[in-house]
């Protein structure tokens, strides 16, 4: 071309979880049976939407405006409904004018990084959620900044790390959290995100909050949204029903702005957010105009308790597979439907394998792994051998080893066989 088109950041655009499909696809074509554990579409490993959700759902098709546009910001009723569930909870307040509409969360996240200035950062987790990191690398044009999740602290937030970093780079406007983490599974108490907020007030930086797994947490932790702490800072929440009807095909996300009338800057930011919406109409109307009459239906809470507890049920269970594997280290997950397994420090090398008889699939290994990190290498010989898609915690933008299984599947025997093949692919890796 007579001019290079590339954004400078294209080749951060980068999705670990997605991107592994392709190397199982070619598997898959050669006769290996494999068991996809790198996604969390609940909906793909047999979980059943209630009957009562779907009826509702049949019922908004039956409506004429569900096949038309709607509001920019998205559904005026489902907006006013979701700001007086924000109030309910006290802290923070908003209006249906705080909340914004998006194609999913991923469509969210593209907006939210995109229309900050290209100077202006944003400061996550690490492990780190790929359309998070990915989006902020991609319009900086730089690796993606991050602070250290401590896995020997219930991979709870090292916040002197955060508080450090923040103090030493003025270009850092804002700090993301994901609580419930993903991929770790941890639930960040009360006293956690106070700091976290202190850290944004102290530096004049605004929060983001992805809160899709808020309502999928247990072992005795309990939801507790941003707004209900962040006092008079800035901040995004963002939210959606792809996992809590479960949806994940609906698309349908939205972000809540809390205190955007405290600094100009900040409520301009968010006008450009609307702004960019404009262009594309609207986001996806049928799905919004759900969301009150299922969440606001009474069966809904008993709805999130049962899935938290299967939740609860299943982590357990894993972790029992995992827990005495010399050379690992894991966390029991407290909310979200991800479990982490930790590789310690030097147990992998790039010259381990599993046994592959298959010739062909044997070589496409061996292809596969020059030149990648430790725990991407173990990863590949667990798929091409074992037939067990995960995903590495390199592909997190994450310096540690290990990888990120889910807890998703409902046929409880090809769960079970599914961990005990993991964990024997470790024990056979390790010798």
């Amino acid at each position: 071309m007579r001019r290079n088109i590339v954004h400078k950041g294209a080749g951060s655009l980068t999705y670990a979880i997605r991107e592994i499909v392709q190397v199982g696809q070619r598997f898959a074509r050669l006769g290996v049976n494999v068991t996809w554990e790198n996604i969390g579409d609940p909906i793909q490993k047999g979980e059943k939407v209630q009957p009562w959700i779907r009826e509702i759902l049949h019922g908004i098709m039956d409506n004429d405006s569900s096949w038309g546009y709607c509001d920019t910001a998205g559904v005026c009723a489902t907006r006013e409904f979701l700001a007086g569930e924000v109030n309910k909870r006290g802290g923070a307040q908003v209006t249906p004018d705080d909340i914004i509409f998006f194609n999913g969360i991923g469509d969210a996240v593209a907006k939210v990084y995109g229309f900050l200035r290209r100077e202006a950062r944003v400061i996550g987790p690490t492990p780190a959620y790929s359309t998070h990191s990915s989006a902020e690398s991609a319009h900086s044009g730089y690796e993606h900044l991050t602070y250290e999740l401590d896995p020997h602290n219930g991979w709870l937030p090292d916040i002197e790390d955060l508080r450090m970093k923040v103090k030493y780079n003025d270009a850092i406007t804002a700090i993301l959290l994901i609580n419930p983490d993903n991929p770790t599974g941890a639930v960040y108490p009360r006293e956690v995100l106070e700091e976290i907020v202190a850290v944004a007030r102290d530096n004049d930086l605004f929060v983001i909050a992805d809160e899709i797994y808020t309502h999928i947490v247990y072992n005795g932790n309990h939801t507790l949204h941003l707004s209900e702490v962040i006092g008079d800072t800035c901040g995004l929440v963002m939210r959606g029903i792809s996992k809590e009807y479960p949806w994940p095909g609906s698309r349908c996300g939205w972000i809540e702005v809390l205190n955007r009338r405290c600094d100009q800057v900040f409520d301009t930011y968010v006008q450009s957010l609307l702004a960019s919406k404009r262009l594309e109409v609207c986001s996806t109307t049928a799905p919004q105009m759900s969301i009150p009459l299922v969440m606001g239906d009474a069966r809904y809470p008993d709805h999130l308790k049962t899935r938290a507890r299967v939740f609860e049920q299943r982590a357990k269970e894993a972790c029992s597979f995992f827990k005495d594997i010399p050379g690992i280290h894991v966390n029991c997950p407290n909310g979200a439907f991800y479990l982490t397994v930790l590789f310690e420090d030097g147990v992998l090398n790039n010259r381990q394998s599993l046994k592959i008889t298959n010739t062909q699939i044997r070589h496409m290994v061996e292809d596969q792994v020059k030149g990648v990190a430790n725990d991407a290498r173990f990863v590949y010989y667990l798929l091409g051998g074992k037939g067990v898609c995960v995903v590495p915690l390199s592909g997190f933008y994450c310096k540690r080893d290990g990888f990120r299984t889910t807890l998703l599947e409902c046929d409880d025997e090809k769960r079970r066989w599914t961990y005990q093949t993991i964990a024997d692919a470790i024990r056979e890796y390790l010798r």
